[in-house]
């Protein structure tokens, strides 16, 4: 789909492609995306491919090339790191590898990240000692270089070691890199006990430290299995931003994760972001040779036996994808699940986004200083039942979860939310004058007009020092993204684009006054339902309400029950029985 400009605005595949096509010009589009996207196109290209497979393929290479708008773009496509070793006939070496394999030798991983395998290489030189200089250091030596020097390489350079001890160490290493640890430690204890034996005592020593440290490292592997190659995906997804988590499950142990943060546009959900990421991922040329035969994912895909079809046929062996239900593989992608959602809340709240997402904020409210405080308030009822009202407090490092604070609002109308937010407002900065405390640089309300006047009527009657106000009114439908804002005075609404920082902060904040508030709410509500419409009932003691509640199972099935279900419960007669049904019903 092309704008004005021919300029490549989607690119989609189709089984049937009059249905996909058609869908788009329906009278009432079915989301905001696409509304969005059809007042811009301005002509449709089309190209058959001869299988659904080389659509699926063409659609893929068409989104790296010219990255489309409304397409959910991974914007990573680097390879993964390795471990290499040569097959050099006297010497190996132990190296870091990137990219395509090139040198013939064996390949350890991948791994996910750079900084793993320098940490395996760093480990691997002081168990094992094996070199990783390369070819022309190794042959222009004519002494031992600091490696030597500090015990993590046997300098086969200058001769000191022969070619059969270090290959020994050649072996000790390979088997370490296959998961093979104890029969490298049974290796080494016969070593240790032959060369104890032939009193070589300082050589024993040697080999019981590498015994104790492969023990401790075999102590801190998370072993997931006996065997096998699997990659497991989950994806979460707040708002605007989602990450895709991967475990690298690598003969049977958990290798590591990699986390991505692909661009998404507006209205898609997690399965759209699968459905799209798993080909641009598993189609990337330099991952050809790591991709493992199983793959697991926490969502079932409408296209996942198209997208099973052409991964299989693209790589060259069967690929299969499942969305497991139980056993072990439930268990890893549980864990996955958990590490893409807590890397998403650690990379919406992180320090450096924070800080980033802070400036643009000053940037485009025009404010003459970085804001140090900010306050957000919300209200939170049912039908007007047990009103909260919720404070949260942001600084310049992200939330002070200290100066967090709870309102209990009474004597209003119920379901007045001006008449709450204006008796939580003078509540708090009364108390903030009269303490001499600081006041914050931007006073959040989640609400709109009305809200924000009840804030400007109440800082003017306490006559507080000008605080820049700014009003967060739900856009149409409740949709993240399609917020409208009132700064100030200003009667005009301020909108957004979904994708920017200084939106993304102010839903971060008034997420969390809602969250607050709601906790807050639900509490009183649930001590309100309880204590109120129970304890104040004559003859109903605590013994016989947590039998009651108890028996059936919470304060609704009390309510729902019969006055004969009632009288059926221990210690409950009939006449009892029928007061508390007449009681809980609002009976005299």
């Amino acid at each position: 789909m092309l704008d004005d400009k021919a300029q490549v605005l989607y690119i989609g595949k189709a089984r049937n492609l009059k249905n996909r096509v058609s869908s788009y010009f329906r009278a009432q589009p079915k989301d905001q995306k696409t509304q969005a996207l059809m007042l811009q196109v301005r002509d449709i290209s089309i190209t058959i491919t001869q299988t659904e497979n080389e659509a699926l393929l063409l659609e893929s290479d068409l989104i790296k090339k010219f990255k489309p708008r409304y397409n959910i773009l991974l914007k990573d496509d680097k390879s993964y790191p390795y471990l290499f070793l040569s097959t050099h006939a006297r010497f190996p070496r132990l190296s870091f590898h990137r990219g395509t394999p090139r040198e013939k030798g064996e390949y350890f991983g991948p791994f996910p990240n750079a900084g793993a395998v320098h940490q395996s290489l760093d480990l691997l030189q002081k168990l094992f000692k094996i070199r990783q200089c390369d070819d022309n250091f190794f042959k222009n030596r004519t002494r031992p270089c600091l490696q030597y020097q500090i015990k993590r390489c046997t300098a086969p350079c200058v001769g000191y070691i022969d070619e059969e001890k270090y290959g020994e160490n050649i072996l000790h290493t390979l088997l370490f890199l296959k998961g093979k640890n104890d029969e490298v430690i049974k290796l080494l204890t016969n070593k240790m006990e032959i060369a104890a034996e032939q009193l070589f005592f300082e050589e024993a020593a040697r080999y019981r430290d590498q015994i104790i440290q492969l023990r401790k490292i075999q102590q801190n592997q998370y072993i997931v299995g006996k065997k096998g190659d699997i990659d497991v995906l989950a994806i979460a997804q707040k708002d605007a931003c989602a990450c895709i988590d991967i475990l690298y499950i690598r003969n049977g142990r958990l290798m590591g994760n990699k986390s991505f943060f692909p661009k998404i546009p507006r209205d898609v959900n997690e399965t759209d972001i699968l459905t799209e990421f798993l080909p641009q991922y598993y189609l990337n040329k330099n991952r050809h040779y790591s991709h493992p035969k199983k793959i697991l994912i926490n969502h079932t895909l409408p296209d996942q036996d198209w997208i099973e079809n052409a991964l299989s046929e693209n790589i060259g062996y069967k690929i299969s994808l499942s969305h497991p239900k139980k056993g072990q593989p439930l268990i890893w992608l549980n864990l996955a699940s958990v590490n893409a959602r807590h890397t998403l809340a650690s990379h919406l709240s992180s320090r450096m986004n924070y800080e980033k997402r802070l400036s643009a904020l000053q940037t485009a409210f025009k404010l003459p200083e970085l804001p140090e405080r900010l306050e957000c308030f919300d209200i939170s009822h049912t039908m007007g039942e047990a009103t909260v009202a919720s404070c949260v407090v942001f600084g310049k490092e992200g939330p002070i979860r200290s100066d967090y604070r709870r309102f209990n609002i009474t004597n209003i109308t119920p379901g007045d939310d001006y008449a709450a937010m204006n008796q939580v407002l003078t509540r708090r900065y009364a108390r903030l004058k009269e303490k001499g405390a600081a006041l914050p640089d931007i006073l959040v309300i989640d609400g709109g007009k009305g809200q924000l006047g009840q804030a400007r009527k109440v800082l003017k009657e306490l006559q507080v020092d000008p605080i820049t106000l700014l009003g967060v009114a739900k856009g149409q439908g409740r949709k993240p993204g399609l917020e409208k804002l009132f700064l100030s005075d200003d009667t005009t609404p301020i909108k957004l684009p979904e994708d920017s920082p200084v939106l993304h902060l102010i839903q971060q904040i008034r997420d969390e006054a809602h969250r607050f508030a709601i906790m807050g709410h639900r509490q009183q509500r649930a001590k309100a339902r309880i204590t109120s419409q129970l304890e104040d009932i004559p003859s109903i003691g605590p013994k016989r309400r947590k039998q009651l509640l108890q028996h059936f199972g919470g304060l609704q099935g009390v309510k729902n029950a019969s006055i004969e279900d009632l009288a059926k419960v221990e210690g409950m007669q009939s006449e009892l029985a029928k007061r508390l049904y007449d009681a809980l019903h609002g009976e005299e």
